[in-house]
């Protein structure tokens, strides 16, 4: 093949991380629809934060590293990554429209000899029979005949900066024997730890769905567990201590499952396990678990409350974190919603402190008000919800009034002044 020049589309969480790295040893542009999103990236920053300031401005000083929402300025390209998002409708069917219009981008763009990779984490199957028909459809080409495809599915973590993207080592495919020795050159000249290079796409893109499907169901169970443990009176912390004190336990905890992986890429197999006539309990049980706890919290919370004689209607309640996960500002099915709008049945005045959520963006897609600075008022609740760094410093105490409650979702607060924790 001639000299490589990558596009990466779709500059999220995940594409811009890989289009960065990629930048250190090819041409490489990164495409987005969203032409703000692109100014700011030339401008230096990321907001996702998954980018440092300091290696966004190198690989645009240093290694010619642009970014675009426009078409024209990747039709020199031969390699194009789609890193889009795969979300799930309101009823938790896989919506695949990002990745149709994704698909619909690079038709406009693909020539003879070029090679498309797909990221998005899908069900078996989807990059032949959902993707490429539509690459075909708009750029006239013919697929394994004129243009050629292949199949690596992310593993980026958000927030995560030990298991960076050039630290990850990468599942690929391709369409041809030959095109999957190309991709996984390609991946491999840039990642630390290397790759695996899977026999068929379909088995890379199912490789991806089982990860974060084993992890949702695994949790599921310390969640079970945390719910029986709660009813007896016995500290689930206590019992997974004592339990990994034998060499083949596998420590978990429980928590709340939000993100844009774990929360919803096992609904994607669930949809296509059931076109085949299989019945996924278990995962299906599964996601209901974890999809509850947001509100068990709550109702744990409120429980706390009534225990010690607070007045739960119209009570002043603070809630520390919004974001998914700690030190993140992602926010993407974020429980913690859950949590709030199940208290906001029972009580108005509930204060949500986040120092690394974007107040705004909470706003428009959760209709939240959250603060950046901690409130100086007493609340007669505290719930903590995700573990960011600055929380770990606060004295908890201090904001909850004489027989206030404090709830404690991550179990990292001293035991002697919670109330409840999971």
């Amino acid at each position: 093949m001639q000299e490589i020049k990558i596009c990466v589309i779709g500059l999220g969480y995940v594409g811009l991380p890989l289009a960065r790295l990629f930048s250190t040893k090819y041409k490489t542009v990164g495409f987005d629809m969203n032409q703000k999103r692109c100014e700011a990236l030339m401008g230096g920053h990321d907001a996702t934060l998954e980018v440092s300031d300091e290696l966004l401005q190198d690989a645009i000083d240093n290694h010619g590293f642009r970014c675009t929402s426009n078409l024209e300025e990747v039709k020199d390209c031969n390699f194009y990554v789609v890193a889009v998002p795969t979300p799930v409708d309101s009823d938790n069917r896989p919506d695949l429209r990002p990745l149709w219009g994704a698909s619909e981008t690079v038709g406009k763009v693909i020539g003879k000899g070029d090679i498309v990779v797909y990221e998005s984490t899908v069900y078996p199957g989807v990059t032949e029979e959902e993707c490429l028909p539509v690459v075909e459809r708009v750029s006239g080409l013919k697929f394994n005949e004129d243009f050629f495809a292949g199949y690596s599915p992310e593993r980026i973590n958000p927030g995560d900066k030990e298991h960076t993207v050039e630290k990850i080592k990468k599942v690929t495919s391709g369409s041809t024997p030959e095109i999957a020795d190309i991709v996984d050159g390609v991946y491999n000249s840039v990642l630390i730890n290397g790759t695996h290079k899977a026999p068929s796409m379909k088995v890379a893109e199912a490789s991806k769905i089982i990860e974060n499907s084993q992890r949702d169901v695994n949790i599921a169970f310390m969640n079970e567990l945390a719910k029986i443990f709660n009813a007896m009176g016995i500290d689930t912390n206590d019992v997974i201590e004592a339990a990994s004190t034998k060499w083949n336990f596998i420590k978990l905890k429980p928590g709340l499952v939000g993100g844009h992986c774990i929360s919803v890429d096992p609904y994607y197999l669930i949809q296509k396990a059931q076109v085949y006539g299989v019945l996924p309990r278990i995962m299906s049980s599964a996601r209901r678990l974890n999809d509850g706890m947001g509100a068990y919290v709550a109702n744990q919370t409120i429980k706390c409350m009534n225990k010690k004689g607070v007045m739960v209607k119209d009570a002043k309640i603070l809630i520390l974190g919004i974001t998914f996960k700690e030190n993140c500002p992602d926010l993407r099915n974020s429980k913690i919603v859950d949590i709030y709008t199940t208290l906001e049945e029972y009580t108005s005045n509930i204060s949500v402190y986040d120092p690394w959520a974007d107040s705004a963006v909470v706003k428009h897609e959760y209709g939240i008000d959250v603060t950046n600075t901690l409130p100086a008022e007493k609340f007669d609740a505290v719930i903590l919800g995700v573990a960011h760094k600055q929380f770990l410093e606060l004295d908890v105490r201090s904001l909850v009034r004489d027989g206030g409650v404090i709830y404690d979702v991550k179990g990292l607060l001293p035991r002697a002044i919670v109330d409840g924790r999971l």
